[in-house]
């Protein structure tokens, strides 16, 4: 298990994680408006249609980055939550991570597949952008289920 963090990372990813899912379902909610964090960033490849002399590799543009932030967010907190040890670390834990990790996989290329067969347009990159994180979702709920579910079954 060399590649699990301390577990001392799990409750910080735990607050970065659900605050980043509670900020990403307002801004969804809110149509992707914001204007909070309007900035000059790089863009390694920008289009813009209207201004054509505008496009092209590693332009300095003018964005909302209060997005990005979020997705950065919701990473690191899932990949913290996900890769922390848990304060006792058994086979059970590391079979029980293993077979989540695998199951996380499983189901999200199934709902991708659903959708690519059920879903079109604007819709559907919207199923791939909530697609980033289904894994890590999925994973971080059947994970915390089993072992939920085993601690009280021992008791």
């Amino acid at each position: 298990m060399k590649y699990l963090l301390q577990n001392k990372f799990k409750k910080p990813g735990w607050v970065l994680f659900i605050t980043g899912i509670v900020s990403g379902v307002l801004l969804t909610i809110n149509d992707y408006e914001s204007n909070l964090i309007k900035t000059k960033v790089i863009s390694l490849f920008h289009y813009d249609s209207f201004l054509k002399e505008n496009n092209g590799f590693l332009r300095i543009i003018e964005n909302n980055i209060l997005d990005e932030i979020i997705v950065i967010v919701i990473i690191i907190g899932g990949l913290l939550v996900s890769f922390s040890k848990e304060k006792i670390e058994d086979e059970f834990i590391s079979k029980t991570r293993l077979d989540s990790l695998v199951w996380a996989v499983i189901v999200n290329y199934i709902i991708l597949l659903f959708a690519t067969l059920f879903i079109y347009d604007i819709r559907y990159i919207h199923v791939l952008i909530y697609n980033m994180f289904t894994p890590l979702l999925i994973f971080i709920l059947r994970f915390n289920y089993v072992i939920y579910k085993k601690s009280n079954h021992e008791e």
